[in-house]
């Protein structure tokens, strides 16, 4: 049956680039709350987006942000199905980062570098102005949440999707949204905390992003490539470092 009472839409999603973090956490929050089950059938894409008050794109968006986490299931034709949760397992067969673990963290990250630096390389051989546009807009998104004091987890994750998206090979999103929420690991380590993270680092985030995203939009397959290399290299030395604390 069709649960739309069980997803709450108390007030219209925030305008900007949060609208598709924001309704894709109001229809997690009814799955893991348990108002939504598995097995159960969500409202038309037209009926989320009465309920939600937003367009068709971010329902969309919202929902492949669902199905990268294994929340969802898409039945072309048929419609989008609740999935019962998978311990252990991420879409694809991936198994989750144990977030107790920075080793496990840094092996996920060291998959990303082997995907992504040519995602980059191709981004800014194939991509388009507009999904260029599409690349800073998401720049400028985490820039402004930074400047609020509010995370950045899903601005960042969608700063890469746009990157891969603007390969136009559909391989490279298909792959990140099977690696899920914990492309970003910063999410693992503060589950349940809605605080941002230290401005120093962000900053540091930010002129990595900024070097990638400028590479991209100049056509630089090589800067793009050695740009995005930095960043999840960097990424990757920042956990090392966890590891020799004492």
């Amino acid at each position: 049956m069709t649960t739309s009472d069980n997803i709450t839409a108390k007030a219209p999603a925030r305008k900007g680039r949060n609208l598709v973090e924001t309704v894709s956490r109001r229809i997690r929050d009814a799955i893991t709350s348990g108002n939504l089950k598995p097995g159960d059938k969500l409202p038309t894409e037209s009926g989320l987006t009465e309920q939600h008050q937003v367009s068709r794109t971010v329902i969309r968006e919202a929902i492949a942000s669902l199905r990268a986490d294994s929340l969802v299931e898409v039945r072309h034709g048929v419609g989008v199905f609740v999935l019962q949760p998978q311990d252990g397992l991420l879409q694809g067969g991936l198994r989750n980062v144990d977030a107790g673990r920075v080793s496990s963290i840094i092996e996920m990250l060291e998959v990303r570098a082997a995907i992504e630096i040519e995602a980059a390389g191709l981004a800014a051989l194939r991509s388009s102005p507009a999904q260029q546009e599409t690349i800073f807009e998401c720049l400028e998104a985490i820039e402004q949440q930074i400047a609020a004091g509010n995370p950045t987890v899903e601005s960042d994750r969608a700063f890469h999707l746009a990157i891969a998206d603007a390969t136009n090979n559909p391989r490279f999103r298909e792959l990140l949204e099977a690696i899920g929420k914990q492309m970003i690991p910063r999410s693992l380590l503060t589950e349940g905390d809605t605080s941002p993270s230290p401005a120093d680092y962000m900053a540091q985030i930010q002129k990595e992003h900024s070097a990638i995203a400028r590479a991209i939009a100049e056509s630089n397959d090589s800067a793009a490539r050695d740009a995005m290399r930095t960043h999840l290299k960097g990424s990757q030395q920042r956990y090392r470092s966890l590891i020799r604390r004492p």
